[in-house]
């Protein structure tokens, strides 16, 4: 992008009182009747929707297309369902098959609406697991699933298109990959191949070393410049842009006040015009403000951050508390309305 191009940032509401005038936001919960114009190297300004150009409302407003069967017209939880050894918050509590299926079955059980598997930890500082070791630990889990009768998507979170065949081949139904698919030049044209939903991630940097002092000229328009390119370019290998969900990979690559500057105006990667999603459960910075210093203490501010991201009109939350999430998300849902839904 250059220097003077302009970033359109809706600011979202919800509630009963919705002015005359005001318009929806991706045929979700939110809507609104101004938007905050950024730019690099300039103050942000606030305007009214009649001086937003009509392209840039045309974005904002289209209903976003489902993804693996789920509409995006209200929020879903995505359940992590880590079977590896090492991953910061539950490593090792899944590391065998059999204790994963389990623990998928009881997200299933509690209304979850996918089920993210991975078998790399991606936590900083970790360091990258062979193709054969990683597709040991997530095949099982997904075949077990489906072999105990779990109907929920699955998404294998992997940065390797031949780990990701293998999970295809099982039963997942997403690819979710961290690196935003720039670690294996293979995984895109898979991806379209087998014509899956896919979820886009930023991170800079890999993870055994994206903590190491990251830097950006302007983290959040960097990071939206990225995903939007990262979205044309799987376009043009071919996958489908009605397939396709971003995430602004909140700790990869962050300090706090990356992670926080990126929170305070989620809604900006509405613009890209794909489902958002974000993960932010448990994280570092949440156990930094909270105090919280083991990452299984750090549900209350994880809800906290999530009903944040659902007020910018956030489709997925990616968590690891599955239960406490959808009880949390029904009941912000019923205070904003009023009535419940």
């Amino acid at each position: 992008m250059s220097e003077t191009s302009d970033y359109f940032r809706p600011i979202v509401q919800v509630g009963p009182a919705r002015p005359a005038g005001a318009i929806g936001l991706a045929g979700g919960w939110g809507w609104f009747t101004h938007l905050e114009v950024l730019a690099r190297g300039r103050m942000p300004k606030v305007i009214p929707l009649t001086q937003a150009p009509a392209d840039v409302l045309d974005i904002l407003t289209t209903t976003r297309s489902d993804i693996g069967g789920l509409a995006m017209s209200r929020p879903r939880a995505m359940g992590i369902l880590n079977a590896t050894p090492d991953s910061f918050s539950d490593g090792g509590l899944h590391a065998s098959a059999q204790d994963a299926i389990t623990a998928g079955l009881a997200m299933r059980d509690a209304g979850v609406d996918l089920l993210d598997v991975g078998g790399e930890s991606t936590r900083p500082g970790a360091e990258t697991v062979t193709a054969d070791a990683e597709i040991g630990r997530v095949v099982p889990v997904i075949s077990g699933l489906r072999a105990a009768g779990v109907e929920t998507l699955i998404s294998v979170d992997t940065r390797k298109a031949n780990v990701a065949a293998a999970a295809l081949d099982a039963g997942a139904g997403l690819i979710n990959d961290v690196s935003g698919f720039t670690y294996d030049d293979g995984l895109a044209g898979l991806a379209a191949s087998y014509a899956v939903p896919v979820c886009v991630m930023h991170a800079l940097g890999d993870p055994a070393t994206m903590q190491n002092n990251p830097q950006y000229d302007d983290v959040l328009l960097d990071v939206y410049d990225f995903l939007s390119a990262q979205v044309a370019f799987l376009e043009q290998v071919g996958v489908a842009r009605d397939r396709i969900i971003v995430d602004p990979g909140i700790g990869f690559g962050k300090t706090l006040e990356h992670n926080l500057t990126l929170l305070a105006r989620l809604s900006l990667f509405h613009g890209i015009g794909v489902p958002v999603l974000l993960g932010a459960s448990r994280k570092r910075f949440i156990g930094t403000i909270s105090q919280t210093e083991a990452a299984h203490t750090r549900l209350a501010g994880s809800l906290g951050v999530a009903l944040a991201a659902l007020s910018h009109g956030v489709q997925i939350l990616r968590v690891h508390d599955v239960a406490e999430t959808i009880q949390a998300i029904a009941l912000w849902q019923a205070a904003m309305a009023g009535r419940q839904i």
